[in-house]
């Protein structure tokens, strides 16, 4: 068996390529080593077209748990449903690869990337990217890559190259991009308020080095690369499309012209619905086929036909009515936002809330503060085991006045809600600032685009009003595409149909300051760095008309937080002290926690106790109570205590709550004591001084000292 081999470096770290030893089966696949990372990347597929009118693409990143030397948590110790992280890889690979299929392909396509070993100073994730382009390039797949992906940290204004979890932390950038050799197809960052200047050097930097990945992916696939298979391609019948249009006449291009959203789409539906109806009562095989008997195959394929012709007339007359009459199906120019209208404290139960509503697109957002020990625990490859900041976006049916499945989140949801984390982390206050659990959940409860950006912002506000201490507000805005030729037309503040009939959907967030989030989805082969300049000049005046309205709402974070919200406080103990708090087996706090309300109590490691409970008083009980436990006597330092037992040879006094030391009977007074009591009786609060603390931590006082200094 030959092994194929080929070696190159990807951000000063060994990348090897090995074909030929596994999975054999396949269309495709690739062994991938990056350092201590290894990754199977294989592609598989159908040999006959789909009869759906969409391209079944599934691309798929998992990560297994003994690739880190892991075994997994719960009851049945193995690899569960994808992980939030598996689940946004699998986006970010799915997206620059889906554009680069040509139009008409409805093949099943599957594409698998397995992480077998996992290093983390080599992250797995681009490497999954390359892989996956690389399998299809050597398969017999119409695909038109290669492309690549870089991430790229920004740490002292340098480069930093696939960042390690620990760089991410000290990075201003956590930038993540593909494209191919000519451009960019994919974006997805998140930044402390960086400017456009800045990202664009950032784009450009990335694109040259996904410039040399691709190139090597070239040399592999000049040698080894299988000759690229004639599959057959949906064509649009051009009979059955000229009796469509001969029917519908202009009353579906009419239809397009209707500026309210759902009169606009229901027109269309009742037209579609009602052409679909005409052809299906009518002899199909006529036009299609010269078959006389009746055959259901021939029936959908037929009006298949019928439907994508009825698609091209609405994505042509949108496209038309941008790029030729400057006219957007709403009657906007194209950098106008849709009205907006906002409110804040909605709800009296909640720890913050919000509404935010753009257009037909509208957001509620709600605030919900917790002990740190609430945190979401991570259990994956990474090291990273706890969460303190959770943005959930929640998108049901009846946004879109549609009826539709509900159950966990899917892949758009868990995708919207991780771009509006990382367009909020920035601006959050930190730990030891502000030491809550923070979850922000947001309901669309309108939509008609942009609803991802809506999230953002009503995050915003519902924190602000939450009393959350953010460094500012951040408003997101989507940017669209439509591009004919050379000739192109940016779109700000796009909203549904846009979106689907569109080129690009390019999301942009940030403060006054900066940016603080990208994404970008693009349908074409790539776009220029003119566009992108461009696309981020008008999304900054547009993110700053919408914080100037959110300012109009909120412009303070509230002072007083909610009366229902729970109050945390926070001391620092010395560490070696821990154990004297926790007790053997818990038995200390749990006590604690029992006799105080069933307080919340988190320590870290480091020694910072966090006390939490809505009684402020419970909070300053509680303090006194762990601070009491740690204290150690100062020796030379006097202390006022209360004699709490008196025995032949001396008395025990207690100098705060769990801490005694015994006053020797030598130790009473100036003169001679035959009996303690004829000095100090129980309850008495007298003065002593700290003389000695031996090996076992016992304490021994002197009055006599205490009274001579004093």
């Amino acid at each position: 068996m030959k092994i194929n081999r080929f070696e190159t470096t990807f951000g000063n770290r060994p990348l090897i390529v090995e074909i030929g030893e596994v999975a054999k089966q396949t269309n495709a696949s690739a062994l991938i080593h990056y350092g201590g990372t290894s990754v199977l990347s294989v592609v598989v597929n159908k040999n006959e077209m789909s009869s759906g009118d969409f391209f079944p693409l599934m691309v798929l990143y998992q990560e297994k748990l003994y690739a880190a030397g892991k075994i997994p948590g719960g009851f049945l110790k193995r690899e569960g449903r994808p992980t939030d992280h598996e689940t946004l890889i699998s986006r970010l690979i799915d997206r620059p690869i889906r554009p680069l299929f040509p139009e008409g392909f409805k093949n099943d396509v599957q594409i698998i990337n397995t992480v077998l070993s996992s290093d983390p100073s080599c992250p797995p994730e681009m490497v999954a990217l390359m892989g996956s382009s690389l399998v299809l390039e050597l398969s017999d797949l119409p695909f038109l890559g290669p492309v690549s992906g870089v991430h790229l940290g920004m740490i002292n204004n340098e480069y930093v190259i696939n960042p390690t979890e620990e760089e991410i932390l000290t990075s201003v950038l956590d930038l993540t991009i593909a494209g191919t050799s000519k451009a960019l197809n994919m974006v997805e960052a998140s930044a402390n308020e960086l400017s456009e200047e800045v990202m664009l050097d950032a784009l450009k930097y990335g694109h040259s080095i996904i410039k040399e990945l691709n190139e090597f992916q070239n040399e592999i696939v000049s040698k080894l690369g299988k000759a690229k298979k004639e599959y057959e391609m949906f064509v649009l019948n051009s009979e059955i499309e000229q009796e469509v249009l001969k029917f519908i006449g202009t009353s579906l291009v009419d239809a397009v012209a209707i500026e309210e959203k759902l009169e606009r789409y229901n027109k269309i539906d009742e037209i579609k619905t009602l052409t679909l109806n005409h052809f299906k009562d009518r002899p199909f095989f006529k036009i299609i086929d010269d078959i006389s008997v009746y055959d259901y195959k021939k029936e959908a394929e037929f009006l298949k036909h019928v439907g994508a012709t009825l698609d091209k007339v609405v994505t042509n007359e949108v496209r038309r009515l941008i790029t030729k009459d400057k006219i957007r199906p709403d009657g906007r120019k194209t950098d106008e936002i849709r009205p907006l209208a906002s409110r804040v404290g909605l709800l009296q139960r909640t720890h913050g809330s919000s509404l935010f509503t753009r257009g037909q697109t509208q957001a509620l957002g709600t605030v919900t503060l917790g002990g740190l020990g609430e945190g979401k625990i991570i259990d994956d490859i990474r090291d990273e085991d706890n969460k303190r900041f959770m943005l959930h976006y929640n998108f049901p049916q009846f946004s879109v006045g549609e009826t539709g499945r509900y159950g966990a989140p899917g892949r758009r949801e868990i995708g919207h809600g991780a771009l509006g984390e990382k367009a909020i982390i920035p601006v959050l206050p930190s730990e030891d600032e502000f030491p809550y659990t923070i979850r922000v959940v947001s309901e669309v409860l309108e939509s008609n685009g942009s609803s991802s950006q809506a999230t953002i912002c009503a995050a915003s506000m519902a924190l602000m009003n939450a009393g959350v201490p953010i460094k500012g507000a951040v408003a997101g805005i989507a940017m669209g595409l439509i591009m004919e030729g050379d000739d192109y037309t940016i779109l700000t503040d796009i909203q549904g149909m846009e979106d689907h009939e569109g080129d690009m959907d390019f999301k942009v967030a940030g403060t006054k300051d900066g940016i603080t989030a990208l994404q970008m989805d693009i349908k074409i082969l790539g776009i220029t760095d003119e566009i992108f300049k461009e696309a981020l000049t008008q999304a900054k005046a547009a993110r700053l008309q919408i914080l100037d309205h959110m300012n109009s709402v909120i412009s303070e974070v509230a002072e007083e937080m909610s009366p229902y919200a729970p109050k945390v406080k926070l001391i620092k103990i010395n560490p070696d002290k821990i154990r004297d708090v926790i007790g053997a087996g818990g038995k200390i706090i749990t006590q604690i926690i029992e006799d105080n309300d069933n307080v919340k109590i988190d320590i870290e490691q480091d020694g910072r106790v966090f006390i939490m409970h809505q009684d402020t008083k419970v909070i300053n009980k509680v303090k006194e109570i762990i601070l009491n436990l740690v204290r150690v006597p100062e020796v030379g330092k006097i202390y006022e205590g209360k004699v709490v037992r008196i025995e032949n040879f001396g008395a025990f006094v207690e100098l705060w709550e769990g801490q005694e030391g015994l006053v020797h009977v030598s130790k009473l007074s100036k003169e001679r004591v035959e009996k303690v009591t004829d000095v100090v009786n129980l309850g008495d609060l007298i003065l002593v001084k700290c003389i000695k603390i031996d090996e076992k931590g016992r304490v021994d006082l002197s009055r006599k000292d205490a009274l001579e200094e004093n």
